[in-house]
């Protein structure tokens, strides 16, 4: 059974937001085989397999205003690698959009992303290059839709304090900075602050660096439940800010989360996305 924390972002998916305010300057520091050792157990913590759900997507811009978008979401394991498929359902301008990745556990293995547009009726396959771009008008990337390969990071403690304390919840305090020039790109990212809950190995908040902006992405899962005996969160608010300004927001539910469903594997193909649910 695969296992991985990309869940917590996207139908569960990766990774997850945080409290801290404005820029923050660090030191780059070797990687710390404690720290790692703790993001080992993360992406080896058991994320289910043959999961289906229902997801609301609530787009909320600058001003306040929301655009709602619904999906349906299909998760499978096939050997070590993981398959994720998802169809727009709602409103009329999206439906029958779909979107399928291939994650791949082998780390020189580069991830499979394909978006499926009905109006023109044409199959995208989302290029390496293009990973770190908005997935449809959110404020996650592609990229924060698939697993994170530990040897693409060097990871350390915060050096203000290595345990953080949110709500009563221990949590470990990591920084995650890229190894290579290659790997901002792909993701967007400069560095990443991930807040790992000491308990469940679960990370419940983060802190992302754009790439080339001011911008700063804060991840949070509002809502963590544990279904059939595996940790999901289903809720989790995406903020993009400039300084203290909010420049947009995406919050992301997921309901009616099942593992062990009957999926066929031949379900999750290109044929499939464009054929629709």
């Amino acid at each position: 059974m695969r296992k991985g924390d990309s869940n917590i972002l996207l139908w569960t998916i990766l990774i997850v937001g945080l409290v801290f305010m404005g820029s923050v300057s660090i030191t780059v520091a070797a990687d710390d085989p404690e720290a790692r050792a703790i993001m080992q157990r993360v992406d080896a913590r058991d994320d289910g397999d043959n999961q289906t759900a229902d997801m609301q997507m609530v787009l909320i811009d600058r001003s306040g205003g929301e655009r709602l978008r619904k999906l349906a979401t299909f998760t499978k394991d096939k050997g070590p690698n993981t398959l994720r498929l998802m169809f727009f359902l709602q409103p009329a301008d999206v439906k029958d959009t779909a979107f399928l990745t291939i994650d791949y556990d082998d780390p020189a293995h580069d991830d499979d992303q394909w978006l499926y547009l009905p109006a023109l009726k044409k199959t995208k396959r989302i290029a390496t290059t293009d990973k770190s771009g908005s997935f449809m008008g959110s404020d996650l990337n592609y990229s924060d839709l698939t697993d994170r390969e530990l040897e693409d990071w060097d990871y350390h403690f915060y050096e203000k304090g290595r345990e953080q304390t949110f709500d009563g919840v221990k949590t470990w305090a990591i920084w995650a900075t890229p190894r290579s020039k290659k790997v901002v790109k792909e993701t967007g990212y400069e560095k990443e602050l991930l807040f790992v809950r000491q308990d469940n190995d679960f990370i419940v908040r983060s802190i992302h660096w754009v790439e080339n902006s001011a911008d700063l992405k804060y991840m949070l899962v509002d809502r963590l439940e544990r279904i059939e005996g595996i940790w999901v969160a289903t809720q989790l608010r995406v903020t993009r800010k400039k300084g203290k300004q909010t420049v947009h927001k995406t919050i992301l539910t997921l309901d009616r989360v099942r593992f062990n469903q009957n999926l066929d594997k031949a379900m999750f193909s290109v044929r499939k996305m464009e054929k629709g649910l």
